[in-house]
């Protein structure tokens, strides 16, 4: 049975989409069958892989009962990956979800009948703690937390980790942090290493030994719909993303 990721961070900005698309990419070039699901109504991670954000049947369509997962899960241009796509349509779930009564196990029951397919599965959130994200927490096993290189990148983590863990404790006890993973580092800048520093210090156990660098040829990326690593294989963030797969992978 394949173990499902949430990348999720109530921030915007933070790398949630890029280190979504960019390490289900890495686990399918190592072997391993993957599946990203992008569950933010903005589209982006369907976008960066080359795929029509008005694709359907899409993630709403899954969400609203009207169409299985497998119905609407396509090929991507990468040899193991898989998409679960999104579309602006699925900026009303986020009122049709808060509506209704039981709905925060939706997408974990529609995941049921194909996460047996996958090795991976990553949820790709949206930049707020609402029903969309509440839904991939709920499905998920564990939860993989970017955080920016960057002071204010810091507020917000304590509640974070307190609506986790209200989700372990409510909804789903089998949730783990995967780890928080820092993201946007420039080492030329003293502020990084400050930041990477007070977190480790904070999360000795929870932070990820890769570190993200910034990188312009990431950000070029999804403006070819491809990830970096076949951008610039080269490149020092695709190296950083392979390297996160690798120990991604050793942790199971």
């Amino acid at each position: 049975m394949g173990t499902i990721y949430a990348i999720a961070n109530q921030k915007g900005g933070v790398g949630k989409t890029t280190t979504a698309v960019n390490l289900a990419a890495c686990i399918a070039e190592a072997g391993y069958r993957t599946l990203l699901i992008d569950i933010d109504a903005q589209a982006n991670a369907t976008v960066a892989l080359g795929i029509d954000k008005h694709t359907e049947p899409s993630v709403y369509d899954v969400l609203r009962g009207d169409v299985t997962a497998a119905e609407a899960v396509i090929d991507t241009s990468i040899d193991g990956l898989s998409l679960l796509p999104s579309n602006p349509d699925l900026a009303a779930a986020t009122v049709e979800l808060a509506r209704e009564a039981g709905s925060d196990g939706r997408l974990r029951d529609a995941l049921e009948g194909i996460r047996e397919d996958y090795r991976f599965i990553l949820l790709d959130c949206p930049p707020s703690l609402g029903p969309l994200t509440i839904n991939a927490l709920v499905a998920a096993d564990r939860v993989i937390v970017p955080v920016q290189a960057e002071y204010f990148a810091l507020e917000g983590l304590a509640g974070l980790l307190d609506t986790l863990g209200l989700i372990q404790r409510r909804l789903n006890p089998r949730l783990a942090i995967a780890g928080m993973l820092l993201t946007m580092h420039d080492t030329r800048t003293r502020l990084s290493h400050d930041v990477e520093r007070e977190v480790r210090e904070h999360f000795p156990e929870l932070v990820f030994k890769t570190v993200i660098p910034r990188n312009v040829r990431i950000s070029e990326a999804p403006s070819y719909g491809i990830p970096v690593i076949h951008h610039d294989p080269h490149s020092n963030g695709a190296t950083a993303y392979f390297d996160l797969a690798k120990e991604m992978v050793a942790r199971g």
